[in-house]
């Protein structure tokens, strides 16, 4: 049996555009707009539904909204209220502000400047272009001056589980969207993402950048190193990208926290260490372990006492693990962490700055369960002072 295909939604951006563009045409011709359609910058039209229609007594402004629909993504503005105010101006030209539930750039590095609000410029460009039509067509020659308003109801709150609070947009979400469309687990939107972030912390001044792929990177951080959260950049596990895009926005060093879950997929090269690409945590640990294990390493009584009532090789023990955690414990009871763990730091550090070129300098530092240093790499904790 095929695969379900996911169906695309659409950004608040064209829902925006979409509910400005009714707005203008219920002000100009006194009419009630049920549906819209506006051409997406990718192609597809989109066939927008208009709810909560308010008109001024005066007849100088019209509210209306469109229901954000994101398709088959888990996107927490799906179901949002995306609402637009359009009013006549005497001044000549089309303003284009937020208002409540919509975020303010108060970080330099983003799309827009300090200050202004979190309305991307593509967005901006679609509602500007929306409207521009519907003067045209309408009313060729008449208003020329109006103030478009957008507000998300409920923004503020929405926005706490976004990325918003770490990039310094405060009060609401973002109106986004470079094609109109939201396309249904986009990588490359996780991966823009981070691109922005790293761009705020260049444009913060910030010599390192620090990276961890999630949560448990910058609860770490937090409670061993009591670095805030909107310290790091979260990569997810696009740690490749985010090397690449680090190389490309200009830094020359970096420091990257993770769990020993994560990195060890990097020490053997691994570029996104979702689970879809491929486990081999364990396989590469074994490489790792068994070269030590076959040379005899330095391995202490108790290492020693352990594998021989093991019976068996560290291969064939690491193999049966399910949790790299699990993994740890049994190559420290064999002696060989001393060993093990500072070889993989080197092979995770090695691979990053291989796919950086050789013009970033990555450290590097592990942690395991319980958010326990593992190991480090030579300059980690100088790169820490510095944050």
């Amino acid at each position: 049996m095929s695969e379900k295909k996911l169906r695309s939604g659409y950004t608040t951006g064209s829902c925006a555009a979409a509910a400005a563009k009714a707005a203008l045409m219920m002000l100009l011709t006194g009419e009630d707009i049920n549906n819209v359609s506006i051409v997406t910058p990718k192609g597809p039209v989109y066939n927008a539904e208009i709810v909560n229609i308010i008109k001024s007594s005066d007849n100088r402004e019209v509210t209306c909204s469109v229901i954000k629909d994101g398709g088959d993504d888990p996107d927490v503005t799906t179901g949002a209220y995306i609402n637009v105010t359009v009013r006549k101006s005497d001044k000549e030209g089309i303003f284009i502000d937020g208002g409540e539930g919509v975020g303010r750039v108060t970080k330099p590095g983003l799309d827009q400047p300090i200050g202004a609000a979190a309305i991307n410029s593509v967005p901006r460009k679609m509602i500007r272009e929306n409207l521009e039509e519907v003067l045209r067509d309408i009313r060729p020659g008449g208003q020329r001056g109006l103030e478009v308003i957008v507000s998300v109801t409920g923004g503020e709150e929405i926005a706490a589980k976004t990325f918003n609070p770490m990039l310094g947009i405060v009060g609401g979400i973002s109106i986004l969207g470079t094609t109109g469309i939201v396309e249904p687990m986009s990588d490359s939107a996780i991966v823009e993402t981070i691109r922005t972030h790293v761009r705020v912390k260049k444009a913060e001044g910030k010599e390192i950048l620090l990276a961890a792929p999630g949560n448990y990177g910058i609860t770490f951080l937090s409670e061993r190193y009591m670095l805030e959260d909107g310290n790091a950049v979260m990569t997810s596990n696009f740690v490749y990208d985010a090397v690449r895009i680090a190389l490309e926005e200009g830094f020359k060093k970096m420091l990257f926290v993770g769990h020993i879950g994560k990195l060890v997929k990097v020490a053997g090269g691994i570029k996104n260490t979702h689970s879809r690409y491929g486990d081999h945590r364990m396989e590469i640990l074994s490489d790792i372990a068994e070269m030590y294990e076959k040379s005899g390493g330095e391995r202490n009584k108790a290492g020693s006492k352990a594998q021989s009532a093991s019976g068996g090789s560290i291969r064939a023990e690491l193999s049966e693990c399910v949790m790299t955690d699990e993994a740890v414990r049994i190559i420290t009871e064999k002696g060989l962490a001393d060993k093990v763990f500072p070889r993989m730091a080197e092979l995770i550090k090695k691979n990053m700055e291989e796919w950086a070129g050789g013009k970033v300098q990555i450290e590097v530092i592990v942690f395991s369960n319980e958010y326990t240093e593992l190991v480090s790499t030579d300059k980690a904790h100088e790169y820490i002072e510095k944050l």
